[in-house]
């Protein structure tokens, strides 16, 4: 082995014949890296093999080949503070209650490190909770990186403590609104189904069963219809990661323009084909998934009153939904 302050490379020898790249790789770099960190530096394109990129963390090893591996600097454990601008509904001593765009990502992490709402928070106001860490100061709950939305971010960690439990005993009150394929029957219903990290794509989330999974509950209600399209409101009585996306999938009803787990490629083109001319281009012109934090209630930690936030829709999603409530109007 040799190296720089830049990289390593490594000749791998007769007895490693056979043995996962990531495996192999995180046996010579740890403790310096964990297995899962060596997995993102090979996916992320810092491992060549012979000189050729190789970003499959199953490919093996071969005997006498010379592997290189870009080590990226280290990050520094505080998120630097960024002037970006907040769209902000309330804000006292306690806490901060905004609207995040879709695009914003809400915490710094492996290829996110400036841009992000907290970012853009130390900025702002700089004194946050402390419980989620150096890198989620403030942070009770978070919102993907395409949804748009409500969130409240605590400044002081007794605030966030009070505001998790609202949280976990469900008087926190979050109601989404989402643009979908096709309609639900019945229009109004309950979603229960276990979700949990897929088996085999790691970046997503499944339903699976019940032992490998998280119970997870979700409520709707049709709020308005148009041949294949309608508009529904979802309110979560559990909080698992991409939720209400991998639940409206699981029942054949994906998100409007959430290439993760619903159309892409000729199915989406087949769909949006089948769309009449005034639901089809507002559709079309959808890049993300049409996934909105509408609502959030919550009783304020020091004051006891219960506060009650609505954020207008976003002009993608709020130009959809106009569509089929009037087409919905002028059905026969």
């Amino acid at each position: 082995m040799s190296g720089d302050k830049r990289g390593r490379v490594f000749k791998v020898p007769p007895e490693a014949e056979g043995e996962r790249l990531d495996r192999w790789l995180a046996g010579r770099l740890s403790p310096d890296l964990s297995r899962s960190a060596v997995q993102r530096l090979i996916r992320d394109g810092h491992v060549r093999i012979n000189a050729r990129a190789e970003t499959k963390c199953g490919a093996h090893a071969r005997p006498g080949t010379t592997i290189e591996v870009d080590l990226p600097a280290p990050q520094p454990a505080i998120p630097p503070s960024q002037p970006i601008a907040l769209d902000i509904l309330f804000e006292d001593e306690a806490l901060i209650v905004l609207n995040k765009p879709a695009g914003m990502v809400v915490h710094p992490a492996a290829g996110n490190r400036e841009g992000t709402l907290v970012n853009a928070l130390l900025h702002h106001c700089g004194g946050l909770s402390t419980i989620g860490g150096v890198e989620r100061p403030g942070i009770v709950h978070r919102l993907d990186k395409l949804t748009s939305g409500l969130l409240v971010v605590a400044k002081s960690d007794t605030v966030h403590r009070h505001l998790s439990g609202q949280l976990a005993d469900r008087t926190m009150k979050r109601t989404y609104l989402a643009v979908i394929w096709g309609q639900l029957q019945p229009p109004a219903g309950t979603i229960e189904a276990p979700v949990g990290r897929h088996p085999r794509d790691r970046k997503r989330m499944a339903v699976l069963a019940r032992h490998t999974a998280r119970h997870a509950i979700t409520h709707y209600c049709t709020a308005a219809a148009a041949t294949e399209l309608a508009v529904v409101e979802l309110s979560l009585q559990t909080g698992r990661t991409h939720q209400i996306r991998v639940h409206l999938s699981h029942i054949g009803h994906p998100v409007v323009g959430d290439t993760q787990y619903g159309y892409r490629g000729t199915k989406l083109s087949r769909r949006l084909a089948e769309l009449p001319a005034a639901l089809k281009a507002p559709a079309v012109a959808a890049k993300r998934q049409l996934l909105h934090a509408r609502r959030l209630e919550f009783i304020h930690p020091p004051s006891g009153e219960r506060l009650e936030f609505e954020a207008p829709l976003p002009e993608d999603v709020a130009r959809l939904v106009a569509a089929i409530e009037s087409a919905q109007k002028t059905a026969p």
